[in-house]
């Protein structure tokens, strides 16, 4: 049985404002299911859209994947933008410098794409002020831990107590998971409104990773059901075996749902219970703490 916590600390309900799913009501761009250019096709009648923009960055997001060096064909293949143009996005990143190819024509990301994070990182109130929380909270319980936002139908890494001892690059600064089977995407989803739920389950796509994994909408919403009741969520093996998190929400100074804090014990599993025992009050606190400091 899973340990509620105390009477003292009561969970809100569904009618304190959450932070929404997307901006202005539409799902991110490359949230779309299909290639990049149908999802730049579905603004065709936007005069005020720069498709050229979109393209570029749909390139250079392309090249972002798994895949550290593509040719011209590959980006065009992955996001089914033309040859010719995805030629001129390519030539213009990389005389920008974001981008630069080998002697086989093949292109790969280069450091300076990094400006780009690090300026929404060092902007961030949530990123900055909670870092030295993660810290010290990583160094008292001995363990790693993280802190992500809501960003379409995943979650976005912006910090991680500076003592992790977490080898997993899934779980680094930056790093994009899907929220269906993460802890810090529980708390997330399980405080969105009704309507903004029901648009994520609407295009929710629920892939196993590992036997574990959730991957129906009637299993997630048990889950979502349990977070508001307990006002934490435990994942265990949703993404790689031999992994098992606890998360608790942050809300800001005005009650928003803004991000979530997780402790994370890779190569070893525990009990939602034992979880529960050992981190949900030091979790509680830190998130507290940052949110306090939170003015929304």
């Amino acid at each position: 049985m899973v340990r509620r916590p105390a009477a003292s600390n009561p969970v809100e309900t569904s009618t304190t404002p959450a932070v929404r799913l997307r901006p202005g009501g539409q799902r991110p761009l490359f949230d779309h299911d299909g290639p990049a250019a149908e999802a730049i096709a579905l603004f065709a009648d936007d005069p005020d859209f720069v498709t050229a923009l979109a393209r570029g960055v749909a390139v250079l997001l392309a090249l972002s994947d798994k895949r550290r060096r593509m040719s011209i064909a590959q980006v065009s293949h992955r996001t089914g933008i033309p040859r010719a143009t995805v030629r001129r996005s390519l030539h213009t990143l990389e005389k920008l410098g974001f981008v630069s190819a080998d002697e086989a024509q093949h292109f790969y990301l280069r450091p300076r794409v990094l400006s780009i994070s690090h300026a929404y990182l060092s902007s961030s109130p949530v990123a900055v002020l909670a870092q030295p929380i993660l810290d010290r909270l990583g160094a008292s319980l001995g363990e790693a831990c993280s802190l992500a936002i809501l960003d379409g139908s995943e979650i976005v890494y912006l910090a991680r107590s500076s003592s992790s001892r977490i080898m997993s690059p899934t779980l680094n600064v930056g790093r994009r998971l899907p929220a269906y089977c993460t802890s810090i995407g529980h708390v997330l989803l399980a405080h969105l409104s009704s309507d903004e739920l029901e648009e994520y389950l609407a295009h929710a796509r629920f892939v196993r990773y590992t036997d574990y994994t959730l991957t129906e909408a009637s299993q997630l919403r048990k889950a979502l059901e349990a977070v508001r009741a307990n006002g934490f969520a435990f994942a265990s093996q949703q993404m790689e075996l031999r992994i098992s998190t606890l998360a608790v929400p942050v809300r800001d100074a005005t009650g928003r749902y803004v991000a979530g804090i997780n402790v994370i014990l890779q190569g070893r599993l525990m009990t939602a219970s034992d979880m529960t025992e050992r981190f949900f009050r030091p979790l509680h606190e830190a998130s507290m703490e940052l949110g306090s400091q939170l003015l929304g």
